[in-house]
């Protein structure tokens, strides 16, 4: 099976769905009959031309590892991207994944069976994969920044089942940056002789390549959209807030946010990223070096690659060492400060998040009180004894000051009711349900509700088809091989995201909504035509639940502390309903607005 690219690693994905691959669903859009072999597209870019390849299934041009910048090696580490070479000797072939970029996971402390470990890579990795029906005239763009906490992954996701889900209907961009401490090393060194955050400016490069070229493709650059999720789907709130929400280049309109993933931000010369730098420094040998990046810049790569490593993986559960930062310039302010302020570019966004956010990224093992109060101390160290009190009030439930109890059944709640995800999941119940909570809200859930709310429009959902851990909702999008989430729901959700690409609206028809199950339901709006989806606005913080009852239960049991059921057809029916984001999970609205007044100390 296809390995998932996102923060949600590779090879838990494998390990969950192996086995289970039920091959394209029949709900989308006929494949094109095989036909006479066609001769391999090309596309002149001016600075190198390029042959892909046709897909006969689809009905696709296809073009992998098309540069879109210099190799950002030698004196160009750690400095804004440079536009490509220009290489007009031959024609270049286009057909296979470009490198990916040297992958620095997470602490040591995940699981290996998580797949967040760090990996060899190559810094000549500016690379983008493109998409494209053949004969497409100005057609909508959909470009994509891959998650991975910036230190994993890259463009390798196949769109070729979105695209038909809504009758190839735009083009798809998928791009690549820079990873780890090659993308995100900051501190006053880099501040004065580089640039920090040189993950964010490639894909903003990405997208001013985009405006330049993708006509050539077909493609239509006053209408791109751009989306990610986790890591992602906070890259592309960076874009919208690159200059203050004021660049003067108009690179998009819509944004599409899936679980966007919001740590720590700190200045580029705060303690944090000045250690972060320092223990750079030291593990690759230039701790001692008159001038530390000029030393970091003629080092070997590998050196440098397995530096970076290092460093991460010294942190808690579940963290990243090398991330955006408050640089002055690109980064202006913290997400809180901005997004609350409404000062970003764009028109419209699709907001979502998962209904357990919390797995796998926070820590399994916290089932007592004392445990929950230590991942709260190291989680927020900069919390005061006051802050930790008031955290655990509004997150308090019946019996409060237990022990999880190991015999307490195992479900999803129903958003609406009790008992609330603060301490029931099909994961978790007690205290390792209230850590996997605040993880979730506090990272993912209240980001989404901000960003959200910071759009002139907005539509806001979450993905709760069970399991809905973090990065679960790639399967609905990123679908070819997958078994879940059932195959009427993937149809939904790929033509929600379409009608955005390609109307500027999320809202699809009932019939897409239900699919082939007569007992589907869904919020029908009047006249019965489409689903009724209202906007999300600071007035009327309207979402859509997504979710799926019956099919058949699978249990899996991927590690010790990492155990539940996936359904698989036949019988999975899509439910969805119209949800409040204020009263969901017994008051998310008041404890996200709590986590927005407490942004200054988190700090995001």
């Amino acid at each position: 099976m296809k390995r998932v690219t996102s923060l949600l690693a590779s090879a838990i994905a494998i390990a969950l769905l192996a086995g289970f691959d039920n091959g394209p669903s029949g709900v989308f859009a006929e494949p094109v009959p095989a036909a006479a072999k066609r001769a391999a597209p090309t596309v002149d870019l001016g600075y190198s031309v390029y042959a892909g390849s046709f897909s006969a299934d689809y009905n696709m041009n296809i073009f992998k590892g098309i540069r879109y910048a210099a190799p950002p090696v030698g004196d160009l580490r750690w400095r804004a991207p440079q536009s490509p070479p220009t290489n007009r000797s031959a024609t270049i072939p286009a057909t296979q994944d470009p490198p990916l970029c040297p992958q620095t996971g997470a602490s040591a402390e995940v699981p290996s069976d998580y797949g967040f470990g760090s990996r060899l890579g190559n810094e000549d990795c500016l690379f983008l994969n493109v998409y494209a029906p053949p004969g497409a005239k100005k057609l909508p763009v959909f470009l994509w920044i891959h998650g991975g906490g910036y230190g994993l992954f890259g463009a390798g996701n196949d769109p070729t089942e979105l695209q038909a889900a809504n009758n190839n209907n735009f083009i798809t961009v998928l791009i690549q940056y820079r990873l780890g401490a090659f993308g995100f090393l900051a501190g006053k060194d880099v501040k004065e002789n580089g640039t920090p955050n040189a993950g964010l400016l490639d894909m903003n490069f990405a997208l001013q390549w985009v405006q330049k070229y993708i006509k050539n493709f077909g493609g239509d650059p006053s209408r791109v959209t751009i989306g990610g999720e986790s890591a992602g789907g906070a890259a592309v709130m960076y874009q919208a807030m690159a200059y203050g929400g004021k660049q003067k280049e108009n690179l998009f309109n819509n944004i599409i946010s899936a679980s966007p993933w919001v740590p720590n931000q700190y200045n580029y010369n705060d303690a944090v990223p000045a250690k972060v730098y320092n223990d750079f420094a030291s593990a690759a040998g230039c701790s001692t070096a008159h001038d530390r990046l000029a030393c970091l810049r003629a080092s070997d790569s590998e050196v440098l690659q397995n530096a970076s490593f290092k460093v991460s993986e010294a942190g808690p559960f579940g963290t990243f060492a090398f991330l955006p930062v408050t640089d002055g310039t690109f980064v202006q302010q913290r997400p809180t400060q901005q997004l609350l302020a409404k000062a970003v570019k764009g028109k419209r966004i699709l907001s979502g998040n998962n209904a357990n956010e919390g797995i796998p990224l926070s820590p399994p093992t916290s089932k007592t009180l004392q445990a929950f109060r230590s991942y709260v101390s190291t989680t927020f160290p900069k919390f005061s004894a006051l802050d930790k009190f008031t955290l655990e009030q509004i997150y308090s439930y019946d019996g409060d000051n237990q022990d999880t109890d190991p015999s307490d059944p195992l479900f999803e709640t129903t958003g609406t009711g009790y008992p609330t995800a603060v301490n029931q999941s099909g994961f978790a119940t007690g205290q390792q349900q209230r850590v996997f909570n605040v993880f979730a809200e506090s990272t993912f859930d209240c980001p989404s509700y901000w960003l959200a709310s910071a759009f002139p429009q907005a539509w806001k959902y979450q993905f709760s088809a069970p399991p809905s851990y973090h990065g679960f909702d790639l399967n609905a999008y990123w679908s070819k091989g997958q078994a879940t989430p059932g195959d009427d729901f993937k149809h939904a959700f790929q033509k929600i995201w379409g009608n955005f690409i390609t109307k500027d609206s999320p809202i699809i028809s009932v019939a897409d909504a239900k699919g082939t199950k007569s007992n589907a339901t869904v919020p029908v709006s009047y006249g019965g035509g489409n689903i009724k989806w209202p906007q999300w606005n600071d007035w009327s913080r309207s979402f859509l639940d997504l979710n799926t009852t019956g099919g058949t239960p699978h249990f899996l049991d991927v590690t010790e502390n990492l155990k539940y059921y996936i359904y698989l057809e036949p019988g999975v029916t899509n439910v969805f309903k119209l949800a409040n984001g204020w009263t969901w999970e017994g008051g998310r609205g008041a404890r996200c607005a709590w986590w927005g007044l407490m942004g200054g100390k988190v700090p995001y």
